[in-house]
Parts: C-alpha cells; sequence; structure tokens
C-alpha cells in the first residue's frame, strides 16, 4: 500500500524514561502502577489484557468503559503535575502531544518511569502504538496479535479507498465546532484530516496545517461535497444538523444544500486505535455506500 495514510517508520519511536531517551523495545521496570494519557494509549493497554494496572487515567480516555472507573487526572493538554503523581503510580505512558509542556518537564525529572509515544495519525501510527505499549508493558505476543488483527481489518478498507478513481471521490469538511457562525475546520496534519484521507476523501480544506476559523467566502470557495462532525459524544462541541442549515456560507455548498452531513465517533476515530477500522468501515459505507 502506497497511499498518504501510512508515513511514520517504527524507527522513529523513544521512550522517555526520566531525563533520558533510551530504545522503544525495553520494557519499564515497573507496571503495576501505571497512568495512561491519551484514548489510544488506555484503550491499547487494556486491549492487551493489562487494564487492571492502570491507576489513573485522563480525561480522553473513556474506551472501554472499564476506563471511567478509573482516577481521572484531567484532559491530556491541562494536566498539573500534582494531580498526575498524586495517585503515586510505578510508569506514566503517555502519548505524545500531552501538555502543558511545563508539567512534561516536571513529569520527566520525577523519580517515576514516562515513556512518551508518538503520535501519528495514519495506519503505521496506529501499529506503531499498539508495537509500542506492547512492549513497554512486557505484552509482545499479545502485541503482535493485536497489529495482526488490526492489519487484517484495515488493510482492504484503505487499499479500496485509495483505488478508488478519482472522478469517484468527493471532498469534505470536517468542523470541530461552529461558534458565533465561526466554522473551525481541519486543515492538514490533524487527526480529522488523517480520517479523511483514510476514508478516501480530499479535504476541502488542505491548504493549511492544524484547525483554522474560515471566511464565508473561504466556505463557499472550498465547496465541500460532504461534512464531517463529531457525535453527540462529544457534547455540545458538536454543531446541529440545524446549526449547518441555519449558517449563510455552508447553506450554500454542496453539501449543505444536499445535507451530506456524516458523524463520526470521537474516540473510536480520531484516537488513531485499536478499533480504527471498524469507524472506517461505518464511514465509508455511509457517504460511498459500497
Amino acid at each position: 500500500m502506497t497511499g498518504a495514510f501510512l508515513t511514520r517508520p517504527l524507527a522513529a519511536l523513544l521512550v522517555l524514561a526520566g531525563a533520558t531517551t533510551v530504545g522503544a523495545t525495553e520494557p519499564l521496570a515497573d507496571t503495576s502502577r501505571v497512568v495512561t494519557i491519551g484514548g489510544s494509549v488506555t484503550e491499547i493497554v487494556y486491549a492487551l489484557g493489562a487494564g487492571d494496572d492502570i491507576v489513573g487515567r485522563d480525561t480522553t480516555s473513556t474506551y472501554p468503559p472499564e476506563a471511567a472507573a478509573k482516577p481521572d487526572i484531567g484532559y491530556m493538554r491541562q494536566l498539573s503535575p500534582e494531580g498526575v503523581l498524586s495517585i503515586n503510580p510505578s510508569a506514566i505512558i503517555t502519548i505524545e502531544g500531552a501538555g502543558p509542556p511545563q508539567t512534561m518537564d516536571v513529569l520527566k525529572q520525577a523519580e517515576v518511569e514516562m515513556a512518551v509515544v508518538p503520535e501519528d495519525y495514519s495506519r503505521d501510527g496506529i501499529l506503531a502504538k499498539v508495537e509500542m505499549v506492547g512492549a513497554l508493558i512486557g505484552k509482545e505476543a499479545e502485541a503482535e496479535a493485536l497489529a495482526a488483527d488490526i492489519k487484517q481489518r484495515l488493510d482492504p478498507l484503505l487499499a479500496a479507498n485509495d483505488a478508488r478513481p478519482e472522478e469517484e471521490r468527493k471532498s469534505a469538511l470536517f468542523i470541530l465546532s461552529l461558534n458565533g457562525g465561526k466554522v473551525m475546520a481541519s486543515g492538514t496534519g490533524t487527526a480529522a484530516n488523517g480520517m479523511i484521507e483514510a476514508a478516501g476523501l480530499d479535504n476541502a480544506v488542505g491548504d493549511f496545517p492544524g484547525y483554522k476559523a474560515l471566511s464565508d467566502e473561504a466556505i463557499i470557495k472550498a465547496a465541500p461535497d460532504v461534512i464531517i462532525l463529531m457525535d453527540e459524544s462529544a457534547g455540545s462541541r458538536a454543531p446541529t444538523n440545524d446549526d449547518i442549515a441555519a449558517n449563510p456560507a455552508l447553506s450554500l455548498t454542496p453539501a449543505g444544500e444536499a445535507m451530506a452531513i456524516y458523524r463520526i465517533d470521537p474516540v473510536g476515530m480520531l484516537n488513531f486505535g485499536p478499533r480504527f477500522a471498524e469507524n472506517l468501515a461505518a464511514l465509508t459505507t455511509e457517504i460511498y455506500g459500497d
């Protein structure tokens, strides 16, 4: 497979233990009391059969349901070192991008071993996370089996979407929020963009990095065929269909005129974890009907 969805090589993976950097295959010394930060990290630990070792998790870690019973240390980008260390963890496994930087600097200097799992919104990124977490917690065989299962479910979907003829491909606009009538949309380098590419879609506003508030003119010019939103599990952040219909610019796009609006589970899809394939299959079928 050669699509844009395949990117990061496994050699890029590193572990931070205290203030040192070691090889990605070295296990953590003590995983009896693990704090996991990042929904995909938590889900992988559970999928590998080590959920009982988790003593704390961040707010984005809502799957499986058992994770909700674990102490919540806060939102992954607004952590306090006191909140993390108060649980007395034996180790911390965090996804890349957790913060703020000051908190991560304190945690790296603490007397608790910490591993940082690189994030990459791609098929290879998912497999790399599974492999690395498995190595960190001494579940290499289970990780190998999970990775094989993910590949079996995901690769045929990606191959079919990558082979979709250009004339059949649709353009998509992922809307993160719609506050005060302003559309906050995804450009490149985001989980939403990775999802768009994996689904055989073209990002209608893929000419800027990250998320950006779009002008009415930019939305009309982008002319997306479909609009993708988070489902109700995202709470008040997810615009309603009525919000889309009432927006003057969105209502003038092909997607708005046809109300071609599709919703995704942000935990199952945007975390790029073990359940990505099922969510991708559902979205692709909804949009393309095959």
